[in-house]
């Protein structure tokens, strides 16, 4: 255990240094190799066994509408109304996978605003807690511009908070990931990813001059690595958030649908 606290440590120190076009991304072959770990498939590429789905005024398992499919061996969702497709089972300790590209189709009140969706992590308490539609959680967002900002989906209380290191100068009201900059905890908002950029603009399309994730059409590749109280956040191989002291550190994945057309393929945990 000392040894594999050791090789943590290291790869936890490493995400400071820097690259041209962002943040060094470490070496986790040794953390992977030394530790017991087991794969899990959380879509199987048929069907949503595993999740149950959640709409806004309709509940659990009640889709009409047929916002959550499985067409092609990939997950659609449509992204006509709000809710999410949620994890049976809850997770801590692990590295999450998650291959997504938008679609064309975009639905009121976000017809001409910026594709939206998001992966929330350590999901708790009851379905639809905030806002009627998600649980209480921790959010990667997928935003079009902004994916990979970290949000708190809580409740105001310090039950769910997220620490990590910023800029000196906020972003429109809210913090900018930076390796080395002083700590910052909030109970609600967000902390944005350390290249957003500052003219940010909620329309439909959006690219900053500084964003990784690919065109629509395009896979992106999202992982997400959560242990202990941390998670870390790479979008295409590029680390762009680190939040070093979370609560809560387990619970449900859920993935939402917010007014945009948004396909995955690969849905992946590897438990750490």
């Amino acid at each position: 255990m000392k040894k594999l606290f050791l090789i943590f440590l290291i790869f936890t120190v490493s995400i400071t240094s820097f690259t041209k076009t962002g943040f060094a991304r470490p070496d986790l072959s040794s953390v992977e190799k030394n530790s017991k770990k087991s794969k899990i498939q959380l879509f199987n590429g048929k069907n949503l066994d595993g999740w149950y789905t959640f709409l806004i005024g309709k509940g659990r398992n009640n889709d009409p509408n047929k916002v959550f499919t499985v067409q092609n061996g990939l997950i659609r969702i449509s992204g006509e109304e709000f809710g999410c497709i949620t994890t049976n089972d809850e997770y801590a300790n692990y590295k999450l996978v998650v291959d997504f590209k938008w679609g064309d189709v975009t639905f009121e009140p976000r017809v001409e605003k910026a594709r939206d969706s998001g992966v929330l992590l350590h999901s708790i308490g009851e379905d639809g807690g905030s806002s009627g539609i998600w649980m209480y959680s921790l959010e990667c967002q997928i935003i079009e511009g902004g994916t990979g900002d970290l949000l708190v989906v809580g409740d105001g209380s310090t039950r769910f908070s997220l620490t990590c290191p910023v800029e000196p100068e906020k972003q429109s009201g809210s913090y900018v990931f930076k390796p080395g900059g002083n700590l910052a905890t909030i109970n609600n908002g967000r902390i944005n990813w350390y290249g957003r950029d500052p003219e940010w603009k909620d329309v439909k399309g959006f690219r900053g001059a500084k964003d990784i994730e690919k065109p629509v059409g395009k896979w992106n590749r999202i992982e997400c690595i959560v242990q202990g109280k941390e998670i870390i956040i790479y979008l295409n191989g590029t680390l762009v958030n680190h939040a070093v002291d979370i609560q809560p550190q387990k619970g449900r994945i859920q993935i939402q649908s917010e007014g945009a057309e948004i396909f995955f393929k690969r849905i992946e945990i590897t438990l750490l």
